[in-house]
C-alpha cells in the first residue's frame, strides 16, 4: 500500500474512502468496503459511466486530526500512524492519502474542498463516507453536497450499530471511535473489542526496566509504546502476545499503571508471559487485550504483591483460554 503525502504523488484517478478513521472499527470498515479493489471490480463490471483508467483504491484522511489541530491539545489514537497503515493494507486499500491539516486546508469552503482537492488533486471519479461525514470551513460541507457532484457515485454509510441483546445497560450501542475510547477508559474491554471487531492491541517496543518483576517469579516485558497511544483504564489485564520472533499466540497478564507497591515514578506497560525463555529486549511485540481483572493495588509487601500476581495470572488463563 503507497502512503502519500504530497498531492503531487498521489496515483490516479481514484475512488476514496473519506474521514478520520482512528481504530479502522467496523463502522470504518463498512466505509471502506465498497472502495476496496474487489468492489471496484464488481462495480465495474456492472456500470458504463466510469473511465476505462484503473481506479486506484483510495482512504483520504487528515494529520494532525482535525480536532487535534482546533484544540492545539495533543489527541490519543486508537491506531497511531504505522497500526493505521497496516490495519488499512490488510483491509486490500492501495493507497492512503493524508491531507495536512493546517490553516489553509481549514479555511477552505466545501466548494473549494471539493473542487481543489476531490476533483483537481484526486481525480475522485467514486466516493464512499458515513451518514454524518461533515468538510469544509465550520463543517458546512455535508453528503448531500458530495451527492449533488457524484450522484449515484457517492456511497452512503448509515449510522452503524452494535445490539446486545438482553444486556439492558447497553442494548443498542454506536459503533464509533468515541464509543470505543469510553469503553477502554471504563476498562470494558469486550465491549472495545466487539466495536473494533478484533481485540485492542497494544504495539510496541521491549525496554529495560528496573527489572524488579524476576526478583519475585515474574519477569515482565516493558512496552514502549507511540506517544499518542490511547491506552485503557488503569490496571491488571488478560493478555495474548505475538513476538517477532514466533507468530504462535502467548497468553500473559499486563499490568498498566503507576507500578505504587514499588514506588513508581511513572506510568508504565509491563507484561507478563506465560511458559516464555527468551530475549525480547528492542523487539517489537503486539499485545492483544482479552479482559480486564481488577484496578491497580498498592500492597504492604512484595509476598503480598507476588501472591496477588500468581492469582492474577490464574484468572488470565481462564480468560484466555
Amino acid at each position: 500500500m503507497r502512503v502519500v503525502f504530497d498531492p503531487t504523488q498521489i496515483s490516479r484517478p481514484t475512488a476514496i474512502a473519506l474521514g478520520n478513521f482512528d481504530g479502522v472499527h467496523l463502522g470504518h470498515q463498512q466505509v471502506i468496503a465498497p472502495i476496496t479493489p474487489e468492489s471496484l471490480r464488481k462495480f465495474a463490471s456492472d456500470h458504463n459511466q466510469l473511465s476505462s483508467t484503473k481506479l486506484t483504491s483510495t482512504v483520504v484522511s487528515f494529520s494532525p486530526h482535525p480536532q487535534e489541530f482546533f484544540s492545539q491539545a495533543p489527541r490519543s489514537l486508537l491506531a497511531p500512524f504505522d497500526e493505521k497503515v497496516a490495519l488499512l493494507k490488510s483491509l486490500g486499500v492501495e493507497q492512503l492519502v493524508l491531507l495536512d491539516f493546517n490553516a489553509e486546508l481549514a479555511k477552505l469552503t466545501a466548494q473549494e474542498f471539493m473542487q481543489q482537492i476531490l476533483i483537481n488533486y484526486l481525480q475522485v471519479e467514486m466516493i464512499s463516507v458515513g451518514f454524518d461525514f461533515h468538510f469544509g470551513q465550520k463543517r458546512q460541507g455535508s453528503v448531500i453536497d458530495l451527492e449533488n457532484v457524484w450522484g449515484d457515485r457517492l456511497t452512503i454509510i448509515p449510522e452503524q450499530t452494535m445490539s446486545f441483546g438482553d444486556d439492558t445497560e447497553k442494548p443498542n450501542v454506536r459503533i464509533s471511535s468515541s464509543n470505543i475510547r469510553a469503553a477502554l477508559a471504563q476498562g470494558d474491554i469486550g465491549l472495545a473489542n466487539a466495536l473494533l471487531g478484533r481485540p485492542y492491541n497494544l504495539v510496541g517496543k521491549v525496554i529495560r526496566g528496573k527489572q524488579l518483576g524476576r526478583t519475585i517469579g515474574f519477569p515482565t516485558a516493558n512496552l514502549e509504546l507511540p506517544s499518542q497511544k490511547c491506552l485503557p483504564r488503569d490496571g491488571v489485564y488478560a493478555v495474548t502476545v505475538v513476538t517477532n520472533d514466533s507468530q504462535s499466540i502467548i497468553n500473559g497478564v499486563m499490568n498498566i499503571g503507576m507500578r505504587p507497591t514499588v514506588n513508581g515514578d511513572r506510568r508504565s506497560v509491563e507484561v507478563h508471559l506465560f511458559n516464555w525463555q527468551g530475549d525480547l529486549y528492542d523487539q517489537q511485540i503486539s499485545v492483544n487485550l482479552i479482559n480486564y481483572i481488577r484496578p491497580e493495588k498498592k500492597f504492604d509487601s512484595l509476598e503480598m504483591l507476588k501472591a496477588q500476581i500468581q492469582e492474577d495470572s490464574q484468572q488470565a488463563l481462564l480468560l484466555c483460554s
